[in-house]
């Protein structure tokens, strides 16, 4: 029999709207649902990955080029991708990732304003046609997001101008706008009430793939 693919979740948002916190809520309900679930995060993954990590979002002397940035960005994707989710999806386990490849037309794209065309042949190379299946967009105006991180340490994405953080979220928005796997989650409202609206948006998605599962397996033997 067949091992039937996990799905891939992510969430994304600009600074401020909770990932962290809201993606291990998402862990959370997928488990007491009976999945087995890897949560993870980009940049980052796996051992080589975080150490990218940390020189992406290190505040150093010499200034990072806008494309030495893309390009890191998806050498520590390629390494996650191999090493850490599709072997967790072929096990058919679920992957819940804090961004993604969407979050680099976001910060990438918009933020550095790097062609859109340079990062979809990147994307092309490094995960073809894998694709979240459901992607989380924790919605936040710019302003209250730096605010809710004023009082801690900030790395080198984070001391951007609010002009760079404007880009970022309209290029989230479009994205949202032209992808049906996006669910806007306004970010704005209480913890409990985004976790609440989150939890109600996976039931719906769980159903729909259940129901899709018992489509397939009721299609009858071949």
């Amino acid at each position: 029999m067949t091992q039937q693919r996990g799905c891939f979740i992510t969430l994304e948002g600009i600074e401020g709207v909770g990932k962290s916190t809201n993606s291990l809520a998402v862990v959370r309900t997928l488990e007491a649902a009976g999945l087995s679930v890897v949560h993870t995060r980009e940049p980052g993954g796996t051992e080589l990955a975080e150490r990218l990590r940390d020189l992406l979002l290190a505040v150093d002397k010499e200034p990072v080029e806008p494309l030495a940035e893309l390009l890191l960005m998806f050498a520590g994707r390629a390494q996650h991708l191999e090493r850490l989710i599709r072997p967790a999806l072929a096990r058919g386990q679920w992957v819940v990732c804090d961004r993604f490849t969407d979050a680099t037309y976001a910060y990438q794209g918009g933020g550095r304003q790097l062609d859109e065309a340079q990062i979809a042949a990147l994307e092309a190379l490094v995960h073809g046609d894998l694709q979240p299946d459901l992607t989380l967009f924790l919605d936040l105006p710019v302003e209250e997001g730096l605010k809710r991180i004023s009082d801690r340490p900030h790395d080198r994405f984070e001391q951007e101008a609010v002009e760079f953080f404007e880009r970022v979220r309209q290029a989230y928005l479009v994205r949202a706008e032209r992808f049906d796997r996006f669910v806007i989650v306004d970010a704005a409202q209480s913890l409990p009430d985004v976790q609440a609206a989150i939890a109600a948006r996976l039931q719906v998605f769980l159903a729909a793939r259940r129901s899709a599962a018992s489509t397939v397996d009721g299609g009858g033997q071949h």
